[in-house]
C-alpha cells in the first residue's frame, strides 16, 4: 500500500510528541514508604511518654468490647444481609492488625486539637513533647510515620507556628544527637498560597544545614482546608504549584472536611465527608495532583464513638442510658464505615482519625472493601493476564486494558495497605516484582517479550 506521509515527516512528528514529558502515574511511588491507612491526631497538651501505647490499647479494647466476634461486627454495622463480605475474615484481620500495629501514623497537634493557649504554655509543651518523642524513639515505640502539626502560616499565627517548630525540632534533635525519627513529617494546615509552603521549606533547609542533617530528611504535609487551595484568585487550580513550592519535601496532601465545608457556607448539620462540595474538592485534588508522588488523604467523621452518658462514683447508668450509649456508638460506627467506604470508592486510601476508637472502624472498612471483591478480582486479573491483554469477558463483565489497569490498581493498593499478602497476589497470577511496575501494559509487554 502506498503511504501519503513521508518517512521523514513521520519521524519528525513522532520526535516532537516523544519529547513531551508525559507522566505515567502508574509508575510513581512514594519515597519507599507504605502509605498508612490513617493519621491519628492528638493534642500536644496530652502527649507524653507511653501515650501511643495507651491509645493503641484503647483502640483494641473498644473494638473487642463492641464487636467481640464476626456476628457482632456485622450486626453493629447493620450488614447482616451482606453475604458477599467474609466478616469472619475481616474480624480476624482487624484484631490481628490492632494487636500488631494499631497506630500507623500520628500527629502531635499544636493547632485545632491543641486549642488557644498562652505563649509560655506552648513553649513548654513544644519542649516537653520533643523530649517524650525522643524517649519513645529510643524504645522503638514510634509508629512508621510520625510528626507534628504546627499552626498555619497565616499572618496572625505564623510567628507562633515558627517558634513552636523551632523549639520542638531543636530540642528533639539535641536529645537524639541529631537523629530524625523515621517517617517524620511536619503538617502545615490551612495552606492557601505557595509562599507559605516555600517559607516552611526554607526554614527546614536552614535547620538541616545548621545541624548537618541529610537534605530533605524532614518531610512536609499540606492541608487543603479552604477553596483558595482548589481555585486561585486567577482561576486555575494551584495545588500542583503548592506541592512544587515544597521543593521535593511534600509527602502528602490532606483534606480538612469541616474547615473546607464551613468556608463555603455549609451549615453544621450537613458538614459531612460525602457532601457535594467536599467530593468536588477531593476530585479536584485527585485530578490536579495526577502523576505526583504525594499521598492523598480524606478527612474524618466528627461523630465520635464515645458514650453519651458516663458512669461516676456511686452512680450507675440506668438501662435507658446504656441503650442510648449503645445507639450512639452504633450510629458513629455506621457513619464512619459508610464515609470511609465512600472515600475508598473515590480512590482515597488514607484518612484522619480524631480518636483511637475510630481506628478499628477504619480498618474494618478497608478489609471489607477489598476482601468483598478479592475472589472476583483475582479471577478477572488472572484471566486478563492469561489472554495477554486481549479483550475478554469474565463473569459477565466485559473487560479491556483500562479495566485491567483498574484491577491491577486494586491489588497494588490492597498489598500496599497490607490488606492482602503475597500468597493472595500469586493466586491472581502476578508476582510482586511485576506489581512493582504498577502498569498492566508493562506486565503484558514483559511477558510477551519472554515468549
Amino acid at each position: 500500500m502506498e503511504l501519503t506521509f513521508s518517512h521523514t515527516l513521520v519521524e519528525t512528528v513522532c520526535s516532537r510528541i516523544c519529547a513531551i514529558p508525559f507522566i505515567d502515574s502508574s509508575l510513581l511511588q512514594v519515597n519507599g514508604l507504605s502509605q498508612p491507612i490513617h493519621t491519628l491526631y492528638g493534642g500536644a497538651h496530652l502527649f507524653k511518654v507511653g501515650a501511643l501505647q495507651k491509645l493503641s490499647d484503647l483502640a483494641k479494647d473498644h473494638f473487642l468490647f463492641w464487636a467481640s466476634d464476626p456476628s457482632h461486627l456485622s450486626e453493629i454495622l447493620e450488614q447482616q444481609h451482606d453475604l458477599d463480605t467474609p466478616w469472619d475474615l475481616v474480624h480476624r484481620n482487624v484484631v490481628a492488625r490492632l494487636e500488631r500495629l494499631a497506630i500507623e501514623d500520628f500527629r502531635i497537634d499544636f493547632e485545632d486539637g491543641y486549642g488557644a493557649r498562652g505563649e509560655i504554655e506552648e513553649d513548654r509543651d513544644a519542649e516537653r513533647t520533643a523530649v517524650a518523642v525522643a524517649h519513645e524513639m529510643s524504645l522503638g515505640a514510634l509508629p512508621p510515620s510520625f510528626g507534628i502539626r504546627v499552626k498555619s502560616f497565616q499572618p496572625q499565627t505564623i510567628r507562633r507556628s515558627i517558634r513552636t517548630l523551632d523549639i520542638f525540632l531543636s530540642k528533639l534533635l539535641k536529645t537524639t544527637n541529631g537523629v530524625v525519627p523515621n517517617g517524620f513529617v511536619v503538617t502545615l494546615p490551612k495552606v492557601g498560597h505557595k509562599e507559605q509552603v516555600g517559607a516552611l521549606a526554607d526554614l527546614l533547609d536552614e535547620i538541616e544545614s545548621r545541624l548537618s542533617l541529610p537534605r530533605r530528611v524532614i518531610r512536609l504535609e499540606l492541608m487543603v482546608e479552604g477553596p483558595e487551595s482548589i481555585v486561585s484568585d486567577l482561576g486555575p487550580n494551584p495545588l500542583k504549584a503548592l506541592v512544587g513550592a515544597a521543593k521535593g519535601r511534600c509527602r502528602g496532601v490532606h483534606f480538612g472536611t469541616y474547615d473546607y465545608s464551613a468556608s463555603l457556607d455549609i451549615s453544621a448539620e450537613y458538614q459531612t465527608m460525602d457532601h457535594p462540595v467536599c467530593v468536588h474538592a477531593l476530585l479536584a485534588m485527585k485530578t490536579s495532583l495526577y502523576g505526583s508522588r504525594v499521598w492523598l488523604a480524606d478527612g474524618a467523621t466528627n461523630i465520635l464513638p464515645l458514650p453519651v452518658h458516663k458512669e461516676s462514683a456511686g452512680a450507675l447508668l440506668s438501662e435507658q442510658q446504656r441503650q442510648q450509649n449503645a445507639q450512639h456508638i452504633k450510629r458513629a460506627w455506621q457513619q464512619s464505615f459508610s464515609a470511609i467506604q465512600n472515600s475508598l470508592k473515590l480512590g482515597f486510601y488514607q484518612g484522619w482519625d480524631l480518636h483511637p476508637h475510630q481506628i478499628a472502624v477504619r480498618l474494618v472498612a478497608h478489609y471489607a472493601f477489598f476482601l468483598r471483591y478479592l475472589t472476583d478480582a483475582t479471577d478477572r486479573l488472572r484471566n486478563f493476564l492469561e489472554k495477554a491483554a486481549q479483550a475478554t469477558a469474565s463473569g459477565g463483565v466485559f473487560d479491556d486494558a483500562a479495566t485491567g489497569q483498574g484491577l491491577l490498581n486494586f491489588f497494588i493498593r490492597a498489598l500496599e495497605l497490607n490488606v492482602i499478602d503475597s500468597h493472595q497476589l500469586l493466586s491472581a497470577g502476578i508476582t510482586q516484582e511485576e506489581l512493582k511496575t504498577r502498569s498492566f501494559m508493562a506486565i503484558v509487554d514483559s511477558r510477551r517479550c519472554e515468549k
